[in-house]
């Protein structure tokens, strides 16, 4: 029953890494600040038209990584829509971190993922579905999620809510040390390449800054690569938190695709909350 539980807890961990591909949360528009004695009037500009047209190109489809210390290592593939509600389809692979030793025990280290405007459902392995009473997939309702002790449910709840990759956006806004560095080629497009490091503890934005304290986050470091259409090519994240250090690529692409996502059947779907119910010591 631990090792259920320890896997069922370890799907939803990646189900936010992956789904959102950044570690900050979506909210208000951040007030940036720049440097004392450095502002970049043209930089700002940049940024807020990244945002801008990420925001109105409503889907795409995103390749990511991500290591988070010793814990969990996820590879994760698909597309994702933002606009009129977050949906997609993803496939998770977890290749590493103890984490994901429960599921490798289960036989579910490579998942389907499908996130709806309500729910994130992931499809788990056969020996995982025998446990669970022979159902393939668990539902995670995202009010279900809210209810959890602390602030750590409301959180997974908004940022699944929330898989638009402006937070790195946001994020260089708000350090008030956002930057441009040249040119360069990313899988396969011209981009310019912003860079800043995010201090949590001097974020101006209330509510930016509480969103990342509240997920663990002390520091971080992006990287974004920016297409002459002002989307994101590529973003990278490497954060600081109390767990440990946590790095993050991204490549996006094909904006604008179209994303159909079928609700699983609810006959072959177990719910997490009655899972985390039923599997209690």
């Amino acid at each position: 029953m631990r090792t259920i539980r320890r896997g069922i807890a370890a799907v939803l961990v990646a189900a936010v890494l992956s789904s959102l591909a950044a570690c900050g949360g979506g909210g208000g528009r951040p007030r940036p600040t720049a440097s004392p004695g450095h502002p970049d009037a043209r930089t700002t500009a940049a940024l807020r038209a990244v945002e801008q047209a990420t925001t109105r190109a409503g889907s795409a489809r995103i390749s990511s990584t991500t290591v988070m210390a010793g814990l969990l290592s996820t590879r994760s593939e698909g597309t994702l829509e933002w606009a009129g509600g977050s949906t997609g389809t993803l496939t998770i692979t977890y290749t590493g971190g103890s984490l994901a030793e429960p599921l490798r025990a289960l036989g579910s280290t490579t998942m389907e993922a499908r996130l709806l405007p309500d729910a994130y459902y992931a499809r788990v392995g056969a020996e995982f579905a025998r446990r669970i009473g022979g159902r393939h997939w668990i539902r995670y309702d995202y009010d279900d999620l809210a209810g959890l002790p602390g602030d750590s449910g409301s959180y997974l709840r908004d940022q699944l809510r929330n898989t638009a990759p402006v937070p790195p956006v946001k994020l260089l806004l708000s350090s008030g040390d956002a930057r441009a560095v040249g040119e360069e080629t990313v899988a396969g497009r011209r981009a310019r390449h912003y860079t800043g490091t995010v201090d949590v503890a001097s974020l101006t934005d209330a509510s930016l800054k509480k969103q990342l304290t509240d997920a663990g986050v002390r520091s971080e470091h992006i990287d974004l690569w920016v297409d002459d259409h002002h989307l994101i090519v590529r973003k990278t994240e490497q954060a600081t938190l109390e767990s440990g250090p946590m790095t993050q690529t991204a490549t996006y692409g094909d904006y604008g695709v179209h994303v159909a996502v079928q609700r699983p059947p609810a006959a072959d779907t177990e719910d997490f909350a009655q899972l985390m119910g039923t599997t209690a010591p």
